[in-house]
């Protein structure tokens, strides 16, 4: 068994490769799929440290070998990771690194380059920067909208994350007409009932934030109802996105004084997480 607790052995990583048939000076491309099926198994176990070290050490692999490609399939998952832990310095640097390799892979206008901006916007409007986030919102709206069939998860996720930013400018209109835009789009993608009790979450978030508790006690209370039975949905896989979902969620129960609710999203992700 290996112990995820040290570093990981260079004989884990490298693929075999036939060494006569390689052209030393052409870029060596690092495995992406299997670079991120070990990223998930250290997300679903929380192991934040292990998930570090493993990005860091294919980062580096990545620019010895010239690897743009590799390095900016890196770049946004660091994104998301240095976002999630709080790391806003090396979130905001990484973001940066993969919005300047756009331009050197060629990449503007694809659908790579929309997941960059949506990547990056998620990570600036995190740290405080609503503004810079929508205009690369309105990049990667475009691209998705242009090349995405309706009924991509894809699509969803930049619509909520998008009204997230419209909220935090008070441009609620805007951040209605998201948050319904993903509801309808995950509404159509499989197990897309957790992004559609994430996006009622924040719904009720900008309803508190538009009209305040007492005024918006009502379509409060109707999104959190609706949010927890879409969590409760026994067709949901309960594996380790289950678990980091309801994670998530349960704070914003726990504020609007759903306790029983949040203890028991807590009490399923633990569940999830010891199992792993």
């Amino acid at each position: 068994m290996i112990d995820h607790t040290l570093p990981l052995s260079k004989e884990e990583y490298e693929e075999p490769a036939c060494l006569l048939c390689m052209d030393q000076n052409s870029p060596k491309p690092i495995p992406q799929r299997r670079v991120r099926e070990k990223l998930d198994e250290y997300m679903s176990r929380r192991d934040y440290a292990g998930a570090e070290r493993h990005l860091n050490y294919w980062l580096a692999e990545a620019r010895q070998n010239r690897d743009l490609r590799g390095e900016f399939f890196l770049r946004g998952e660091m994104m998301g990771h240095y976002r999630k832990i709080g790391n806003k310095e090396q979130a905001i640097f990484n973001a940066n690194e993969g919005l300047n390799l756009i331009e050197k892979l060629g990449f503007e206008g694809t659908l790579s380059a929309g997941t960059a901006y949506v990547n990056a916007a998620t990570v600036y409007d995190a740290f405080g920067m609503p503004e810079r986030s929508i205009d690369l919102f309105e990049k990667a709206k475009v691209i998705y909208e242009g090349n995405l069939p309706e009924n991509d998860g894809r699509l969803g996720g930049l619509y909520n994350n998008m009204a997230l930013a419209y909220m935090a400018l008070r441009r609620f209109g805007e951040a209605y007409e998201a948050f319904l835009k993903a509801l309808d789009v995950m509404g159509r993608v499989e197990n897309g009932a957790l992004e559609q009790a994430i996006t009622y979450l924040n719904l009720a978030n900008a309803v508190e934030l538009e009209h305040g508790l007492e005024k918006g006690e009502q379509k409060i209370e109707q999104y959190l109802d609706t949010a927890a039975a879409l969590l409760d949905d026994p067709a949901l896989p309960r594996d380790g996105y289950y678990a980091f979902v309801c994670e998530k969620c349960a704070p914003t129960f726990d504020y609007y004084g759903y306790f029983l609710v949040a203890g028991d999203l807590n009490e399923r992700a633990k569940a999830i997480y010891e199992r792993a």
